[in-house]
């Protein structure tokens, strides 16, 4: 661990590489669902290379929570420990942000922000998410640590507390009713889409009849916005300023970011990140297994793990995911071997086997005749007379 509790960091690729390894799988992603895949398959004697860029989603947290035996912990701490865990089973690290990925006949290649490559039979994609805020000044700075999304993260951490939920939409309804559960002091923030622009409540997006009674029956607070900024004192949150020039103190504030998947770079595979059902954001669309869908049909060798298909995923569901999708991954692998080991047993003279075995075996010569001393290789004999 260096000094600000980050993990070390990683190599980045020689330059100029020559003869790369195509590696059995290239994972792009080294949080809990990268970790946990490159674990599985180290144990199951594949090679691995993990790309990972040093940012993960939960970095600002404190720290992990609801993961067995491992609350509390710290989310570099984990990251360098998967990291360890994978090392021990022959896993490969790479630093390196992924910017392109291209298909061949037999593998993935895929091309990090400086210019190296790495290459594999298969490719998992466990690149997480971004948070994007709601716009008001300040979120950023709090975000993970008095400012947050999830009850089963951070609920514990704040009950009891006085706690905002900024009401960017119907969905905030549900916010300020989960929260209410580790707290009686909730207050509802009317703010974004809820209100109008004069500051009236909206009748398309405001709360509706039956909302407000539900409100009303567990004691739940509302303020009409919209939220123009946080009041932040001995770093911690003290409250929000309403654009009426209002103080409503507060101790945490509960925000719905909007989720995008970290996808771009599978631009050259012709696959771009999807609508989410929920409305929440995108995603990369999956199957049960994991393997990646594009317009509901199966792309071949491209697997998903973690939120950057599974939007809601906490840190150990995605870690059981990407245990999950490495063991369809290696049956996958296992076929393909299979397959070729079939066709050659049922077909060992074939002509394809033959030249393969002659090249493997004699190189440059054939039928143990050394090139040199081939016809194509002797001097041309000008004693011979055309008939």
């Amino acid at each position: 661990m260096t000094s600000h509790g980050t993990p070390p960091p990683l190599p980045r690729l020689p330059q100029p590489q020559t003869q790369p390894q195509t590696y059995d799988v290239v994972i792009i992603g080294g949080g809990a669902a990268g970790l946990s895949a490159a674990v599985v398959l180290g144990r199951a004697r594949r090679s691995v290379v993990v790309v990972d860029s040093g940012q993960p989603r939960n970095a600002p947290a404190d720290g992990v929570h609801s993961f067995l035996t491992r609350d509390g912990l710290r989310p570099a701490e984990l990251v360098r420990l998967g990291q360890d865990e994978a090392r021990s089973y022959g896993a490969e690290f790479v630093a390196g942000r992924a910017v392109d990925s291209r298909r061949s006949a037999h593998r993935f290649t895929v091309t990090l922000d400086d210019g190296s490559t790495v290459s594999g039979r298969r490719l998992l994609v466990a690149t997480g998410l971004v948070d994007e805020l709601p716009d008001v000044p300040g979120l950023g700075d709090r975000w993970g640590r008095d400012v947050l999304h999830c009850p089963y993260c951070h609920g514990w951490e704040v009950r009891d507390q006085a706690i905002g939920i900024l009401g960017t939409g119907p969905k905030s309804i549900h916010q300020a009713l989960l929260f209410r559960q580790w707290s009686r002091n909730i207050t509802l923030f009317l703010h974004g889409d809820m209100v109008d622009a004069d500051g009236a409540i909206s009748e398309q997006h405001g709360p509706t009849e039956a909302e407000w009674e539900q409100l009303a029956a567990r004691g739940i607070s509302v303020v009409i916005g919209p939220v123009a900024g946080l009041d932040v004192r001995d770093d911690a949150l003290a409250g929000v300023h309403l654009a009426s020039g209002h103080l409503i103190p507060l101790q945490a504030l509960v925000v719905a970011p909007t989720f995008t998947a970290r996808t771009a770079f599978l631009a050259g595979l012709g696959l771009v990140s999807a609508p989410h059902p929920l409305g929440v954001g995108t995603h990369l669309d999956s199957d049960e297994a994991g393997r990646v869908l594009s317009g509901g049909v199966v792309v071949p060798g491209v697997w998903a793990a973690g939120n950057a298909t599974n939007l809601m995923a906490q840190v150990v569901v995605s870690a059981a995911a990407g245990l999950g999708v490495a063991t369809m991954i290696n049956s996958d692998l296992i076929a393909e071997e299979l397959a070729t080991a079939l066709a050659a047993y049922r077909h060992p003279f074939s002509a394809v086997h033959e030249a393969r075995n002659s090249s493997s075996v004699l190189g440059d010569r054939r039928h143990g005749l050394d090139p040199r001393h081939t016809p194509a290789h002797q001097a041309p004999d000008h004693t011979r007379q055309t008939p």
